[in-house]
Formats: structure tokens, C-alpha cells, sequence
């Protein structure tokens, strides 16, 4: 096995240790370690894979068939992953993890059927603009749970409120950061939370929009390779003597 799918395998493997420190509630503390800091350790390191694989693969001329079939795989398995995990700690609202989860299917499906056609979708820059932003906003939202659960108390709500920029705890770190008072580490942790709630934001938007330029690639593609293979075919058949 070559070093590119290695640490794509690696990957896939980290995920469910991911999934364990984020969702155990009996402990606080691995190894010595706080839970929220192993936890953004372990995500930002299996996202670092993702890049790793890819690179060493391009570099080293190490690009295979298993590799191609894996890496996408790994990706959905790590963000779904850390993206539930989050619902299920009340970090980030269901309605948002649905459309970013939805959109990486929907999508890994749509260039799957190009690929079946002869068409490769590439990656877009939106899209990899999404990706960038949703490592961040995952690493923040682990990173300000020290309990497991929101800094904020969402208006008493059991959900994550959508109007998360009026928590009572943001406005009174924010008059600590910039008023009176000493600004305390409940503090950092109100305005790490809601730093990656404002980008969830934009994940959710960035989602949609490379969505619908995946989309917009293969209808233009994939359309236009059928059309040409029925015009090539019409005309073989339109050459064969009677």
C-alpha cells in the first residue's frame, strides 16, 4: 500500500476515536488531555490527511483506483461524523448539518454519474472554498465546548437558536472584551462559539452555491457528451450500406 491511500485509510480510522471523545460524557479528560482540545486535535489532524493524500498521490505519481474510490468516502465519513456529533452536542442546528450532508451526497452522486458518462466534474473553487470554511467552523465549535455542550444557553431552548448573535452570554462577553470588567475564559469560549456559528453560516450558503455549479457543470458537460455520441451514432449508422 502506497503513503497517498495510507493516510486516507488513517483517516477513515480516526473517525470513529472522533466520534467517541465528542459524544462519551463520563469523561472530561483523555490522557491528561481536555475532550475539546483532543477533539479539535483529531479532526484538524484527519482533515490534514485529506490534503496529504492528494498531494503525496499528484507528487509521487501514486494516483490509484482504490485511492479514488477511498478518499471521497473518508471525507463524507469525517465531516458527517463531526457534523452529528455536533447536533447531538447541541453545538450546531440540525437544519443546517441536514443541507451541508444532503449537498456533499448529492454531489459526490451527481460526479459520480459523470464520471460513469466520460465526464469529469473537477473540483470547484467554491467548493474548495466550502471545504476550508467548514474545517474552520467545525474546529471552532468543538473548541468552545469545554462541558461537551454550548457556552450559551440558547434562550432555554434544548436547540441551538438561529438567532445565536443575541445570546445574553455575547453581548455580556463582548462588554467585557471592549467595556468594563475582566474578560473570563467563559467568555473566549461565548465568542469562539458564536465565531463558528457565524461561519456556519456561511458553510450552509458556500454549500449551496457549489452546489448549484456542480449542478450547472453537469447538465452542461454530461448533456453536451450524450448529444455528441448520439450525433456520432447517427452518423455511423446513417454510412452503413443497405
Amino acid at each position: 500500500m502506497n503513503l497517498p491511500n495510507a493516510l486516507t485509510l488513517l483517516r477513515i480510522f480516526i473517525v470513529p476515536l472522533l466520534v467517541v471523545v465528542l459524544l462519551t460524557p463520563f469523561s472530561e479528560n483523555w490522557f491528561g488531555v481536555p475532550r475539546h482540545i483532543l477533539g479539535v486535535a483529531l479532526f484538524l489532524g484527519a482533515a490534514l490527511t485529506d490534503f496529504l493524500d492528494g498531494h503525496f498521490a499528484r507528487s509521487r505519481d501514486q494516483v490509484t483506483r482504490l485511492g479514488q474510490l477511498l478518499d471521497p468516502i473518508a471525507d463524507k465519513l469525517l465531516i458527517s461524523a463531526a457534523l452529528i456529533s455536533l447536533v447531538e452536542n447541541q453545538l450546531a442546528p440540525a437544519w443546517a448539518v441536514v443541507i451541508i450532508i444532503g449537498r456533499e451526497f448529492a454531489v459526490t452522486g451527481l460526479r459520480s454519474i459523470a464520471a460513469a458518462d466520460g465526464v469529469i466534474i473537477a473540483a470547484s473553487k467554491m467548493g474548495k472554498f466550502k471545504m476550508l470554511a467548514q474545517v474552520v467552523t467545525v474546529a471552532l465549535l468543538i473548541a468552545s465546548s469545554v462541558s461537551g455542550k454550548p457556552p450559551v444557553a440558547n434562550f432555554g431552548r434544548p436547540f441551538p437558536a438561529i438567532e445565536f448573535w443575541s445570546v445574553p452570554e455575547l453581548r455580556a462577553a463582548l462588554q467585557h472584551l471592549f467595556g468594563e470588567g475582566p474578560t473570563t475564559g467563559n467568555d473566549w469560549q461565548v465568542l469562539v462559539y458564536t465565531t463558528g456559528r457565524a461561519l456556519l453560516w456561511l458553510v450552509v450558503i458556500s454549500a449551496c452555491l457549489s452546489m448549484y455549479g456542480y449542478f450547472r457543470s453537469f447538465y452542461v458537460s454530461v448533456l453536451a457528451s450524450r448529444a455528441e455520441r448520439r450525433k456520432a451514432e447517427g452518423a455511423r449508422i446513417a454510412t452503413v450500406p443497405d
